[in-house]
């Protein structure tokens, strides 16, 4: 796989890490929304930092914030952020996610809009590579840690953006209810019209609201891609 992943305004390294961009972030960094003007973006488990780089360049937040536990993934997202035209907004943390989310609360500082495109499957998949299992698996940060840290950081009007397996979706919206975070918006995504629905991206806040629900089928046939995912990804790779 080509180390350098080159989307319109940036480019990624991904060398280093074991995660490598892949669909489901670029999803997310698309979806999320930046209508109410976030000040503060917090991305957690950033890799290769591809999300944090998408929201700063469809946003005006002057605070772009990544943590990443990985020390390989989080000097990969230091040396993109630095090559990006948005480093001074750009910012990483080597750090897990449950310790930073205290120190953040302890100074009383919080986030506007808060991504995770968090590890999935559980400790049943790992694989002899460490790197790997921690970037994908459960163990290095559950479900519950994730929510229950977003919770402890997140701004009373603000909006906590994530994409997760379809499958763990219900259990996912109540753990997250059951901490006052309520979903507000859900996208059921397929690959293609006949192939079922693998992913869910989900926007939640501590307002409960009708939920809003979309679908988005991304190809119709191999490489023949639908118009609403042109749409959504046609501002970063290079080909829509």
């Amino acid at each position: 796989m080509d180390s350098i992943f080159k989307f319109k305004d940036f480019s990624v390294q991904q060398d280093k890490t074991a995660m490598k961009i892949g669909t489901d972030g670029v999803l997310l960094g698309a979806w999320s929304s930046v209508d109410e003007y976030p000040d503060t973006i917090l991305d957690v488990g950033t890799g290769t930092g591809v999300i944090a780089l998408m929201l700063a360049q469809r946003s005006e937040a002057m605070t772009v914030d990544a943590v990443e536990v990985d020390e390989n993934a989080y000097e990969q997202s230091v040396e993109n952020f630095e090559q990006s035209d948005w480093g001074d907004r750009l910012y990483c943390y080597n750090a897990n996610f449950q310790e930073f989310a205290d120190e953040i609360a302890d100074e009383e500082e919080t986030y506007d809009l808060i991504v995770s495109n968090p590890p999935f499957y559980s400790d049943d998949y790992e694989t002899e590579d460490v790197a790997r299992n921690k970037a994908r698996f459960t163990s290095s940060l559950s479900f519950e840690e994730l929510v229950t840290g977003v919770v402890k950081i997140l701004s009373s009007d603000g909006k906590f953006a994530t994409i997760i397996p379809f499958k763990e979706e219900e259990n996912f919206v109540n753990l997250a209810k059951s901490k006052d975070l309520f979903l507000n918006k859900v996208c059921h995504v397929q690959g293609k019209p006949t192939s079922e629905i693998k992913r869910s991206l989900m926007e939640f806040s501590f307002h409960p609201s009708e939920i809003k629900k979309e679908h988005l089928v991304i190809e119709i046939e191999r490489h023949q891609y639908t118009e609403a995912y042109i749409n959504l990804t046609k501002d970063f790779y290079l080909k829509m």
